[in-house]
């Protein structure tokens, strides 16, 4: 016979009614059966009568559907709100450092020397922070090879900051199986947060002939879109050393 009544499994508090398809089977001399189409469990008819609706099973089973929207509204409200949220931070960080000095440091190149940002100012810089075991980093160091030898002439040079423990020997033969043909300085921590903690790798700022940030790129992208921004480096002016000196101490003032 047919379960025309609405009621619920007593294992799993499924609903089970005639719209679920579920059939009681009777066989002569023996009480009339079912099984749950949630859990496949099976019972006796008389089972699943009205007891069954005060049990811990059916009340869960037996929810307000229209607290159900409520709370996926609400869920969903706070994940559109969360992810607004973050672009907007990321839009903001974005515009803190397009146009502002490049924060300055000195690290350790793989040859033993010290390298300082600040004096390469006049020239316009792609500072490229990587590591040895990032997949992205391997497809784009070889365009950043060629575009090193495209733009030096012009006044490009970019720098690699390996952030990642490997040894310095690991980096270096890395650097010399991809063929690198610009400097690679030992990164810190600290150097990484002050250009906003590197969030993805590679990461790559271009920064002007006048130590100013023109452009970033976060994530690989192609080529083309890494070689427009070096010609924005390199579209910017060199700044007079005095000059600049000057106009810092004037708006520290």
């Amino acid at each position: 016979m047919k379960i025309e009544e609405f009621q619920f499994c007593p294992k799993c508090g499924a609903a089970l009614n005639q719209n679920a398809g579920l059939d009681t089977e009777n066989a002569p001399g023996a009480a009339s059966s079912v099984t749950c189409g949630a859990c496949g469990a099976a019972f006796q008819a008389t089972d699943i009568g009205g007891g069954a609706l005060g049990s811990p099973a059916g009340a869960r089973g037996n929810r307000n559907p229209l607290a159900l929207v409520v709370v996926a509204v609400v869920a969903t409200a706070m994940l559109y709100f969360g992810v607004h949220m973050s672009r907007r931070a990321g839009e903001t960080q974005s515009l803190i450092m397009k146009a502002s000095p490049a924060p300055d440091f000195t690290l350790e190149s793989l040859d033993g020397k010290n390298l300082r940002l600040s004096d390469l100012r006049g020239k316009a810089v792609l500072l490229n922070f990587w590591a040895t075991w990032c997949g992205p980093c391997k497809i784009e160091t070889p365009w950043l090879v060629e575009l090193q030898n495209q733009y030096g002439a012009q006044g490009l040079q970019v720098v690699g900051v390996a952030m990642d423990d490997s040894g310095k020997d690991d980096i270096a033969k890395f650097a010399k199986d991809m063929g690198v043909n610009y400097p690679v300085l030992l990164g810190k921590e600290a150097v990484g947060d002050e250009y906003g903690g590197v969030p993805a790798l590679p990461e790559s700022f271009f920064i002007g002939r006048d130590g100013k940030i023109v452009d970033k790129i976060i994530g690989l992208k192609g080529k083309g879109e890494i070689e427009d921004s070096i010609k924005k480096a390199l579209d910017t002016q060199a700044v007079n050393a005095a000059s600049a000196a000057a106009t810092a101490l004037q708006a520290q003032k």
